[in-house]
């Protein structure tokens, strides 16, 4: 059985930290921000790690830009400046990021690439989302690209370009033309990882940073598990 390792002050896995910004590799497990399980979250992790660095008195600053769901890994981008997160809120909301997902998942799509197109809705009593093919009363617009980019022994690793951000989107764009990713009970795989997590990674994202106005890109890399490995 997998040991499920969470994130620390010392073990944080730091793809890129300046005066403004620092961004994540987020572990399974991991939960972004704080929520009804108590759990410490990741950005009062950050915290920690900022203070203890530069021996910062008193309270840190750091804003939640985006999230995560607990049981993805990869990129989160946190705030450490309250510029920064003004402008990385403008930049997220508006869509003005290109953020790239692998999934792995046990039935092959019926189409090796292809356009996504659903309406979503959100039932907040069990924190999950329906893909409808038409409108529905308070369904939201939800599109993504998807293509096998590996197959592997009895799975398939799908890259996938967003181009929403719904709530559990992929998970339930996935679900919705059979192929649920891996390790997801919640939206209709078989069984469970032995880490609790699914096999879906934020692997990329490109962005212009909010303060230095240079392009940022970001790889993250993958949890090490036999089948991301073969990724």
């Amino acid at each position: 059985m997998l040991e499920k390792i969470i994130s620390t002050k010392s073990n944080l896995q730091i793809l890129h930290e300046d005066n403004h910004i620092i961004v994540i590799n987020k572990r399974v497990g991991d939960i972004v921000q704080g929520d009804k399980t108590g759990d410490k979250p990741l950005s009062e992790v950050v915290k920690e790690y900022i203070k203890d660095k530069y021996n910062k008195p008193g309270e840190v600053f750091l804003g939640v830009v985006h999230r995560l769901d607990r049981p993805t890994t990869g990129i989160v981008v946190f705030a450490k400046t309250s510029k920064a997160l003004t402008r990385l809120n403008e930049l997220f909301s508006n869509r003005e990021t290109l953020k790239t997902y692998w999934a792995i998942v046990k039935n092959k799509p019926a189409k090796n690439e292809d356009k996504l197109v659903h309406y979503l809705k959100r039932n907040e009593k069990n924190n999950t989302s329906k893909a409808h093919l038409k409108e529905v009363p308070d369904s939201k617009l939800a599109s993504l690209d998807y293509k096998i980019i590996k197959e592997l022994n009895n799975y398939f690793a799908l890259e996938i370009n967003l181009h929403t951000g719904r709530h559990h989107q992929i998970r339930a764009q996935l679900q919705a033309i059979g192929s649920p990713i891996k390790g997801d009970l919640k939206y209709g795989f078989d069984r469970s990882n032995t880490d609790g997590g699914i096999h879906l990674h934020a692997r990329k994202l490109s962005f212009i940073h909010p303060v230095s106005k240079e392009n940022i890109t970001l790889i993250a890399p993958t949890p090490i598990d036999i089948l991301w490995n073969l990724c």
